[in-house]
């Protein structure tokens, strides 16, 4: 299938990095409002730079249209898209509004396109091998989970200095102005839901820890949230996010057998394991920082693919492209994606009301919910 990147800033790169993993997936060509950034990602990956945005949706090869603006524009980008008949893959979160959001999704039903939307990290083999754990009855019922995802003090960091593999910069304003929570909270929330099922009612907390953050703009944004989230399953979570707190992207799901942990969110590569909670092991619970020597049993975490590339960009080691394929598999094999526009909805509005307590309401029961989401065939 044919794809095109609109947007070519630093989350492109990622892509770009990672689209060769898919042979059956082919970046036509990208464009960029700003045109040098254009010129330089077509360059680096030796693509087409198409002149604007128009010029990719009167192309009737491209099928999908990878969404990589920046979130502000997310909205008016996929609508573009879906109303010229094209498919969408959106980074997150769909729109910033939650009326926004609904009115992509109601639009790609009227129009029979596929919306789908990142992040992909479900996909992978760290939250797959967790999920099957969960399903296998490893933990016994679970009913509590914790979920960080604290990605340090980036506004102590040299952050104006970064650069992606084509030399672009990395995006604070949006990380900033944007907030962490609409960033990054998305990543263990989709988990949560593929694991657990649809969320009922959210109660939440947003603060801005650190007003000035050395940047032009003095950010508005929360830069820590944590959100208690009550699913239909009976299943209480806890998820904290900041960029202040020092850099934790783990996950502990509590069950009344035992407990089933993930070291690191953004690895797909990451170590997976449980431990009981009786018995002389019980003891590990303290050391869970200390994974690798607490006794915990492994629980291998396949390779699906030999010679997958995964992002090497700080933090990152993720297949982005895996979404992609996703996407394109299933309209190829006349499915939804795992990452349907129902799925990612609800994840928008699980996120939307932790980042925003002071503007949707606290404790608020939520409105949309989503079918299940299936296993990665692999891991059945």
């Amino acid at each position: 299938m044919k794809v095109a990147f609109i947007g070519c800033g630093w989350v492109a790169d990622l892509y770009a990095a990672t689209i060769k993993n898919y042979p059956g997936l082919t970046l036509a060509g990208a464009f960029d409002v700003d045109p040098s950034r254009s010129d330089a990602f077509s360059r680096y990956y030796r693509v087409r730079r198409f002149d604007s945005y128009q010029q990719i949706l009167d192309d009737p090869g491209i099928e999908l249209v990878v969404n990589l603006t920046n979130p502000k524009s997310h909205l008016e980008v996929s609508q573009r898209a879906l109303e010229a008949g094209k498919h969408v893959y959106s980074e997150k979160p769909l729109a910033m509004a939650f009326a926004d959001a609904q009115k992509l999704v109601a639009l790609a039903r009227q129009s029979g396109r596929t919306l789908a939307g990142a992040p992909c990290t479900v996909l992978g083999e760290a939250a797959q091998t967790a999920w099957k754990a969960l399903r296998e009855g490893r933990i016994g019922t679970p009913r509590l989970c914790y979920a960080e995802l604290d990605d340090g003090p980036l506004h102590l960091l040299d952050f104006k200095s970064w650069r992606s593999d084509s030399g672009a910069p990395w995006p604070w304003r949006d990380e900033f102005e944007v907030g962490c929570t609409l960033e990054h909270a998305g990543y263990f929330v989709t988990w949560l839901v593929a694991f657990f099922g649809p969320a009922k009612r959210v109660t939440s907390f947003a603060s801005l820890v650190v007003p000035d953050k050395g940047v032009p703009q003095t950010p508005t944004q929360p830069d820590f949230s944590v959100g208690c989230i009550e699913f239909h399953s009976g299943v209480t979570a806890r998820v904290s996010c900041s960029i202040y707190g020092s850099h934790d992207h783990s996950l502990r799901v509590f069950g009344d057998q035992g407990v089933l942990s993930v070291k690191e969110a953004w690895n797909f590569d990451s170590f997976v394991g449980w431990y009981p909670r009786s018995g002389p092991t019980v003891k590990a619970e303290r050391y869970l920082a200390q994974a690798h020597h607490a006794g915990l049993a492994l629980i291998p975490v396949p390779r699906v693919q030999s010679g997958v590339e995964l992002t090497k960009l700080h933090s990152n080691r993720i297949d982005f492209a895996r979404g992609l394929d996703e996407t394109a598999a299933a309209i190829h094999e006349g499915r939804p994606t795992r990452l349907n526009a129902e799925f990612m909805l609800h994840v928008n509005e699980v996120v939307l009301q932790m980042a925003r307590p002071d503007q949707l309401g606290d404790a608020r029961a939520l409105t949309t919910t989503c079918g299940p989401m299936a296993p990665m065939p692999w891991a059945q």
